[in-house]
């Protein structure tokens, strides 16, 4: 090591140390801050309208700080005391039989509460929420049909993750605390993203940027988000944030560290870079792990490009419930069409991976100015694939338009074809029937070119004369949210193949199967919110 190593080491040495001695004083004045705000926001009339949220915010910090100082057994030991002589140990006591019956009766339940306990709203009817539910039970039987090994489905995992799917549709859309909490986190990530808009003013005007053109908005929210997320992984915030998310859905479900922080991840920071906060592990992953790692990606859509959805229209609060109610479901359909029959090296433990960079950030400037230049690698990505694809698609349908005129039929496209094909899973969504065709077809463009241009249409169709429905809109705006398209396909591919090159074989083999998990993983979050509009 160089002098000059030495003198950075020494210098970081006592900067840590120094930071360690005012530590306590720091965090106390931020907490004391913290709590002054909450008080002040509770009691302003301006704001007292926002107390649930106001309140959830403010003491979610306030305990993340004291928690810095107090053992987290202060609270596990109490909660323990009472939770395994009084749930757990009687819980496994009883024959495995027995749980699992009971488990399916308490899923049915909710199912059954949530479509035929509420009162209807719109244009919708009991016998579409009623097909809503028969198409929950048709997507499962399908997935246990296709299973690889029907006798090793752990059933637990697929009940509590259908379970918590649906308890979070219910907590959102029907009490208004979950609406209001959703709501709060969707327009902070889209009051958040948005502040990329005055980049885009700079360089082109404020006219341009009011806009919201999809080459300066979009992909300007794209680099911003991801220059803002790399800075926060220097600070290790991401890692604290992902981890903690994490070990809810390892505990509930049974699965190993991996698949855990990677199921978590993806809603937030995309199909690739989810793999990448694992990446010791990639190699070492089971098939049932790879295709879980797979299919959370699929179903799921990056925070990213969530301001580009908003700005076309779509409720932002959809965007953010499909993406969070879309990671239990994409674990249970995941795990029944490819159960663990191995054992995972991850089983038991989570385990965030902070990062080998070759040029580790000096500081959180440097990571997000690097952040910028891989965010602009990204939004390159995105761009060309979007111009390409959609050309694509266009030379295709002018070809089937040209034969179809043959045939004496003028308006031949993939999307019409692949729209009838698309139309009894359309149906099994509780769609109405004069709109099946119509919400068919925005699912065969999501899966044939993605969701940018199947959001682009429905944005279309909502300002034409004759826009969907209401109920038709919302199953729409949730089935579209997920990243399964034959693009992703060859992304994922490439990433994981890249990240486990001895698993490259069966990634490739896997990877169609977990795009069409993802994709109907993503439709049964669509057909859960039907049942409760």
């Amino acid at each position: 090591m160089s002098k000059d190593d030495e003198e950075m080491v020494e210098s970081r040495r006592k900067r840590l140390r120094l930071f360690q001695v005012y530590r306590p004083f720091i965090l106390g004045a931020l907490a004391i801050t913290i709590l002054g705000w909450w008080i002040c926001a509770t009691i302003l009339p301006a704001t007292r309208h926002r107390w649930i949220v106001q309140t959830l915010f403010a003491w979610f910090f306030i305990l993340v700080i004291a928690f810095r100082f107090i053992p987290a057994s202060v609270v596990s030991r109490p909660v323990g005391a009472v939770w395994i002589p009084l749930v757990q140990e009687p819980w496994f006591k009883m024959p495995r039989n027995v749980r699992l019956g009971l488990g399916w009766l308490a899923l049915l339940g909710i199912v059954f509460g949530s479509a035929f306990g509420f009162p209807l709203q719109g244009n919708t009817t009991y016998g579409d929420r009623a097909i809503s539910v028969l198409g929950l039970l048709v997507f499962q039987t399908c997935f246990w049909i296709t299973s690889t090994k029907r006798r090793e489905i752990p059933w637990p995992t697929v009940i509590v993750g259908l379970f918590i799917q649906q308890a979070v549709a219910l907590f959102v859309l029907k009490t208004s605390a979950g609406f209001s909490i959703f709501k709060w986190i969707a327009t902070l990530a889209s009051d958040f993203l948005s502040q990329a808009q005055v980049g885009v003013a700079f360089f082109f005007d404020a006219e341009t940027a009011n806009k919201h053109w999809f080459f300066a908005s979009t992909l300007a929210a794209v680099i911003f988000f991801i220059a803002f997320v790399q800075m926060m992984y220097y600070l290790g915030v991401m890692q604290w944030i992902i981890k903690h998310f994490a070990w809810f859905f390892f505990k509930t479900m049974n699965i190993s560290g991996a698949e855990a922080v990677v199921a978590a991840a993806s809603p937030w920071i995309g199909q690739g870079e989810s793999a990448c906060l694992v990446r010791p592990y990639v190699d070492l992953m089971t098939e049932s792990e790879l295709h879980l790692t797979m299919t959370s990606g699929f179903s799921t859509i990056a925070g990213s490009v969530l301001s580009a959805y908003i700005a076309m229209g779509v409720p932002a609060q959809n965007l953010v419930t499909s993406s969070v109610m879309s990671i239990p479901a994409s674990i249970a359909i995941s795990k029944m069409r490819i159960p663990e029959t191995e054992e995972p090296v991850t089983r038991g433990h989570v385990v965030v991976d902070r990062g080998q960079e070759k040029e580790k950030p000096a500081n959180a400037i440097h990571a997000f100015s690097q952040g910028a230049v891989f965010g602009l690698v990204v939004a390159g990505q995105i761009l060309t694939n979007v111009l390409t694809i959609l050309s694509l698609v266009a030379m295709i349908n002018g070809l089937l338009t040209w034969i179809g005129r043959g045939f004496g039929i003028h308006a031949l496209t993939l999307q019409l074809i692949l729209g009838y094909i698309a139309y009894p899973i359309t149906f099994f969504l509780g769609v109405p029937r004069a709109e099946i065709l119509r919400v068919s077809q925005l699912l065969a463009t999501k899966l044939i070119a993605n969701e940018f241009a199947a959001y682009t249409e429905l944005q279309g169709i909502m300002q034409s004369s004759n826009p969907l429905s209401p109920r038709a809109f919302t199953i729409a705006s949730y089935s579209l949210c997920g990243f399964a398209n034959l693009g992703s396909l060859g992304i994922q591919i490439g990433v994981l193949g890249a990240l486990a090159p001895s698993n490259r074989k069966i990634i490739a083999r896997i990877a169609t199967s977990a795009m069409f998990c993802g994709f109907i993983s993503t439709l049964q979050t669509a057909g859960i919110a039907g049942m409760l509009i």
